[in-house]
C-alpha cells in the first residue's frame, strides 16, 4: 500500500490549504468534574493497551492501565484478512479492558482500532464480534486522527525554544510522522499550542496562538508489516539495511523531505515501543523505568550505537536481552531500521523519547474538550 495521505495532507499556507474538516460530534458529557474518570484503549496491529485516568492539573494521574501484545495483524500482509487465532485473542484482552471500565465505572472513554483493522477486509465482522462478547465498541479512526493524537500526547516534551517540531509514532502497521511550524507563536505558547492541535490540523479558532501544520503522512510500514516485508532475507544485517532504504523510499511524498534547508531551533520527538527501547538499552537499565526514559534526548551517535549492538548480539543475543525479548527481537530491528533512516533524513543529531501515544492523546483529547485541564500548566 502506498503512504496515505488524505484529503488536507500536503504542504499548506498560512491560510490553511485544503480540505476544512468535518465538525466534531458534540461532546455529550454533562458539566464535567475534575474526578471524573476517563479510558482511552488502543487497539493496534500488535498490542491492545488502555489508560483509565483522572484529571490532573494540565495532565492526568493514570489509575489503572492494560497492556498485552494480542498480534491482532499477524498474516495480515499476505490474506488481507484478520485471522480467527488473531481475533480470539484480541476478544479475549478486550473482555479484561471491559472488566476494569465497569470495575471503575467509567463513563467517559474513547476506544480506537487503528491500522490492521483499517486494512483487513474482515473488519467490520472483527468489530461486531467484539461488540457482541464484549459489549464494546470499538472506532476505526482515520490516519490523520491517529497522527493528530499522537501529536497531542508529546505536547508537554516540547521545548519552548523549537520552532520546527517533527513527531514520529511508529506503530506496528503503520508510521505516522507530523510537521509543524510553531515560529510565530509566543515562546511561553508553544507546547500549549500543540495541545489545541486535538481539534483539527487546520486551525479553525484564529483567536489564539496556533501551531502550523505544514505537512503529515501516514506510511503503511510500522514494525510488523515492515518485518513482514523482507521476512525471506535470510541475512540479519542485509536484512536491516533493505529495510531502512525501503522505510526511507515511502517519504519521498512527505514535502519536508526535500527541504535541505538547515533549521535552527528544530526538534524531533519519537514516540513507540521501538524509541523507549533503544533509549533502555542506551541508558543500561536491567528493568524498565518510565521516568528516566520519557524526556530523554537521545544524539544520532548513540542511536546508532545502540543499533550496531542490536546486530552484533544477532537474533539469538536479542532474544535474550531482558530489554528486548523473544517477542520482539525481530520487530525491534524493523523498528530500528525505520529509527536510523529518520534519524538520516533530517538536519538533527538529536531525537527527544516519549514513552507517550495514542493512549495519552486520546485522553488528552477527551479532558481539552471538558474543558478540565489547567491550560496554564505547560
Amino acid at each position: 500500500m502506498a503512504p496515505q495521505r488524505p484529503d488536507g495532507a500536503g504542504a499548506q499556507n498560512d491560510k490553511g490549504a485544503g480540505k476544512r474538516p468535518s465538525k466534531r460530534r458534540p461532546v455529550l458529557a454533562a458539566q464535567p468534574r475534575s474526578e471524573q474518570l476517563y479510558a482511552a484503549l488502543d487497539l493496534g496491529t500488535n498490542s491492545c493497551r488502555m489508560l483509565i485516568a483522572q484529571p490532573k492539573g494540565g495532565g492526568f494521574h493514570v489509575v489503572d492501565s492494560f497492556s498485552k501484545s494480542v498480534q491482532l495483524g499477524a498474516g495480515l500482509e499476505k490474506s488481507g484478512r484478520l485471522s480467527r487465532g488473531s481475533m480470539a485473542r484480541t476478544v479475549q484482552a478486550l473482555r479484561i479492558c471491559q472488566q476494569k471500565l465497569r470495575k471503575h465505572k467509567v463513563k467517559r472513554m474513547r476506544l480506537v482500532a487503528t491500522e490492521a483493522c483499517r486494512r483487513a477486509l474482515n473488519a467490520d465482522d472483527f468489530i461486531n464480534r467484539a461488540h457482541r462478547e464484549t459489549g464494546l465498541r470499538l472506532e476505526i479512526i482515520k490516519p490523520e486522527e491517529e497522527a493528530r493524537l499522537a501529536v497531542i500526547s508529546c505536547a508537554p516534551l516540547v521545548s519552548k525554544k523549537t520552532e520546527n517540531l517533527l513527531v514520529v509514532d511508529i506503530g506496528g502497521g503503520s508510521t505516522e510522522l507530523v510537521w509543524i511550524d510553531m515560529k510565530n507563536v509566543p515562546k511561553r505558547d508553544r507546547p500549549q499550542s500543540i495541545m489545541r492541535l486535538h481539534s483539527g490540523f487546520i486551525a479553525l479558532d484564529k483567536s489564539m496562538p496556533t501551531a502550523r501544520v505544514v505537512d503529515w503522512i501516514s506510511v503503511p510500514l510500522g514494525v510488523a508489516t515492515l518485518r513482514d516485508q523482507f521476512n525471506d532475507v535470510e541475512n540479519d544485517a542485509a536484512r536491516f539495511a533493505l529495510m531502512s532504504w525501503f522505510f526511507e523510499e515511502n517519504l519521498s511524498d512527505f514535502s519536508p523531505y526535500h527541504d535541505t534547508e538547515a533549521r535552527e531551533r528544530f526538534q524531533i520527538v519519537g514516540t513507540s515501543g521501538t524509541v523507549t527501547t533503544v533509549a533502555a538499552s542506551h541508558l543500561g537499565l536491567k528493568r524498565y523505568d518510565r521516568t528516566k526514559v520519557d524526556g530523554l534526548r537521545m544524539s544520532s551517535t548513540q542511536i546508532d550505537t545502540v543499533i550496531s549492538s542490536y546486530l552484533e548480539m544477532g537474533p539469538d543475543g536479542r532474544r535474550a536481552d531482558p530489554r528486548i525479548g523473544q517477542d520482539r527481537q525481530a520487530l525491534i530491528m524493523s523498528g530500528a531500521a525505520i529509527l536510523q533512516a529518520l534519524m538520516r533524513c533530517w538536519p538533527t543529531d538529536k531525537l527527544s523519547v516519549a514513552d507517550r501515544g495514542l493512549r495519552e492523546g486520546l485522553l488528552y483529547a477527551q479532558m481539552s474538550a471538558d474543558g478540565v485541564l489547567d491550560s496554564g500548566a505547560f
